[in-house]
C-alpha cells in the first residue's frame, strides 16, 4: 500500500494524473487529510523511506530547472535538539538549503516546492511531517556544524517521523479558513 502511495504521488506531482479526476486518488486524499503533526513516536524512520522521500524533493519543478537545493539529512539527537530545540528521537530532519540567489532566479520559492514535495511523499507513506522556517537562522550561524555547502544558506527544515497515532488532524490542527475567504474567481 505504500508503494502504492508512492507511485500515485510521484505520477501526481509529474503530471501523469489528469484533471477531473475525484477525491478517490489516493494522493488528493493524501493531500486533504494531512497535517504538520506536532507529536511523535521514537519508531525511527527508516533508510527506504527517507531515500523515498529525498527522491521526492530532487524530482520537484525549480526556475529553469536550476535545482537550486541542497539536502542535508540529520540523524543525530544532540545536532536536531540544536537546530530545532525539540524532542525529536526516532525523527529525521531534512535541512533545505538553497543557492544564495542570482540572475533573477527563485532559490527560496524552489526550496518550498522541494520541501512540499517531500511533506507529501512522507504523509503517503504514512509518516508525519512538519516545516519550520525559523530555525534557518540558527543553522545559518553554525553552518559548518551542518554541512551547508558554501554559496548556500538553509531556507527551511522538514522534521519527519512516525506520528503519534492518538492524535489526529481534528483534534490537533488549527482549522482551515473557508474556500469563501481565500479564492477569488475573475469573470
Amino acid at each position: 500500500m505504500k508503494m502504492k502511495l508512492f507511485v500515485m504521488a510521484v505520477a501526481l506531482l509529474s503530471g501523469a494524473i489528469l484533471k477531473g479526476q475525484t477525491n478517490d486518488n489516493c494522493v488528493v486524499n493524501t493531500l486533504l487529510n494531512s497535517f504538520s503533526e506536532r507529536s511523535y513516536t521514537t519508531e525511527p524512520v527508516t533508510d527506504q523511506q527517507l531515500e523515498m522521500i529525498l527522491d521526492c524533493g530532487i524530482k520537484a519543478p525549480s526556475g529553469m530547472n536550476k535545482q537550486p537545493w541542497k539536502f542535508t539529512v540529520v540523524r543525530d539527537e544532540a545536532s536536531m535538539k540544536e537546530a530545532i530545540s525539540d524532542a525529536i528521537a526516532g525523527n529525521v530532519l531534512i535541512i533545505v538549503s538553497g543557492a544564495e540567489a542570482a540572475n533573477g532566479s527563485t532559490p527560496d520559492f524552489d526550496c518550498g516546492l522541494a520541501t512540499q514535495n517531500m511533506f507529501a511523499a512522507a504523509h503517503g507513506l504514512g509518516l508525519g511531517a512538519r516545516i519550520y522556517a525559523s530555525p534557518a537562522g540558527r543553522i545559518n550561524e553554525k553552518k559548518d556544524l551542518f554541512q551547508i555547502p558554501s554559496g548556500y544558506k538553509a531556507i527551511v527544515v522538514l522534521r519527519v517521523g512516525n506520528p503519534d497515532k492518538t492524535v489526529d488532524a481534528v483534534s490537533a490542527a488549527t482549522p482551515r479558513k473557508k474556500v469563501e475567504e481565500i479564492v477569488n474567481y475573475w469573470k
